[in-house]
């Protein structure tokens, strides 16, 4: 059976029709921001205070975008008659976003948590040369990264926390009975002192 003449003309309009008196959906960027989910991939972030320069980043890293130059340097003894250590001190830090493909093994590789993942992704550039973010870059990086979720109450206490806590109980106990015996210290020397003499009986 041969189609009626203009029904597909007719199914456009309908199309047309039912879609004008739709809302538009559309986001106004750069205008209005996307309210984007907490654990965003977006740039990643060095905490350079953390990193111990042990390369495990690199290493694990399937795309290889991530280069590490460091130094070592001698540390004096800490006691006298202590040895000398020697340890690693970072040179560079650079991540290339123009191969990046955000699979966060670095971040969870990282033993000492010095990776974050920041939300932030207005980072295009012109120049593919400038998507190789430097240490300096990567620091800027830290600031946009937001804060951890709140535990949920019935959790288990991290164990850094909790070995920090028994660490601070401990001094605590151990400046107690040292407070307790300066006063009685200082009440035993005035027992034992002479008495001066009086006036009368120099």
């Amino acid at each position: 059976m041969a189609p009626i003449p203009g029904s597909g003309l007719a199914k456009g309009l309908a199309v047309t029709l039912r879609t004008m008196t739709r809302k538009s959906v559309t986001e106004q960027y750069p205008d209005a921001l996307p309210d984007l989910p907490p654990r965003t991939r977006g740039v990643i972030g060095l905490f350079e205070e953390n990193c111990t320069v042990c390369m495990l980043c690199a290493r694990e890293c399937p795309d290889w975008c991530i280069y590490i130059d460091s130094h070592k340097e001698t540390v004096p003894a800490a006691a006298p008659g202590g040895r000398e250590r020697s340890r690693n001190v970072l040179d560079r830090f650079a991540i290339d976003f123009s191969l990046c493909m955000y699979c966060g093994i670095c971040i969870e590789v990282c033993p000492f948590d010095a990776l974050f993942w920041s939300p932030e992704f207005e980072y295009a550039e012109t120049d593919i040369h400038e998507l190789t973010h430097e240490r300096d870059k990567l620091r800027e990086w830290m600031w946009t990264v937001p804060a951890p979720p709140a535990l949920d109450p019935g959790a288990e206490e991290p164990k850094e926390i909790a070995a920090a806590r028994k660490t601070a109980e401990k001094l605590a106990a151990a400046q107690t009975p040292q407070a307790a015996q300066t006063p009685q210290a200082a009440q035993d020397e005035s027992a034992a002192a002479p008495a001066e003499p009086r006036e009368g009986e120099r």
